[in-house]
């Protein structure tokens, strides 16, 4: 690696993006952040010790910083910012904290009047929703689904009515009973796609419906594994829906402007149609 370009601000934690499979997807300024820094901290050493080797990068002095040690960890690297060194987290693919340890660390780092910078790259979430072909403009990330238990089914159900476009990460080793889950949950006509390692030479986009799917993946697959579930369709609302609503607002002192603000903002329909619909209460 050239000599380091990126200026850092002393006594700040950089949360650096690493590759999610192709390493050309690293930035030059996360190289750059991963060189200049003093320490990283990383979920395994020999992993970001490989990833910085396979760079080119000289290799800094690496700390644990995972699930189970990341609360240990904010103290530590609290200590080094202190100090006026600089810390960069990394995860072992993707954005440290989606999905990912982080969260509780940047949290750690803010309560104590840290600066936490972003150096933003690869994610699966992101790379998924694009590949997937549905909607992205409203989305959640819902990642590992529970393994079983009541737990499981209550998340089955929430992604089931989700007006959002779900993202859920799996296990090679589970994605066809968890197809297979969500096509009962959801309904088998849901559109839906999978996607497998992503960025790498085997690269799968599947695209289809959950019955689709569920028959596609019958049989185990190697690699990782994201679905991305369609929302859930919009139920038609009703004039006589409308109407109660708009009475119970009224009802609740609410001026007519007002409540016709409201109950748009509720039902999610067309403030003509409400409007309408209220000029016809009391004639």
């Amino acid at each position: 690696m050239n000599e380091s370009h990126e200026k850092l601000t002393k006594g700040t934690l950089y949360l650096v993006a690493t590759p999610i499979g192709n390493l050309g997807d690293i930035s030059r300024r996360a190289c750059e952040v991963l060189e200049s820094v003093e320490v990283i901290a990383c979920e395994d050493t020999r992993r970001t010790g490989k990833l910085l080797e396979l760079l080119g990068l000289r290799a800094q002095r690496l700390m644990v910083a995972n699930e189970h040690t990341e609360t240990s960890a904010g103290a530590t690297i609290v200590a080094l910012l202190e100090q006026g060194q600089s810390v960069a987290l990394v995860s072992d693919a993707g954005t440290p904290a989606i999905s990912d340890p982080g969260q509780r660390l940047v949290r750690y780092v803010v309560e104590h009047e840290h600066r936490v910078s972003a150096v933003p790259g690869p994610s699966a979430v992101t790379t998924a929703l694009t590949l997937s072909g549905l909607s992205t403009d409203r989305w959640a990330m819902e990642g590992f689904l529970p393994r079983k238990g009541l737990e499981r089914d209550r998340r089955l159900a929430a992604v089931a009515s989700d007006d959002r476009t779900t993202v859920i990460f799996e296990s090679p080793k589970r994605l066809k009973k968890t197809l297979a889950d969500l096509a009962t949950a959801c309904g088998s006509d849901r559109q839906a796609a999978v996607m497998r390692e992503l960025t790498k030479l085997f690269e799968e986009s599947v695209h289809g419906s959950l019955a689709e799917l569920s028959t596609r993946f019958s049989e185990d697959v190697k690699g990782e594994v994201v679905i991305v579930v369609g929302a859930a369709p919009q139920q038609e609302i009703s004039d006589e829906t409308i109407i109660k609503a708009l009475e119970a607002e009224l009802t609740n002192g609410a001026t007519k402007s007002g409540a016709v603000s409201q109950v748009t903002s509720n039902l999610g329909v067309a403030r003509n149609r409400v409007y309408s619909l209220a000029l016809e209460i009391g004639e």
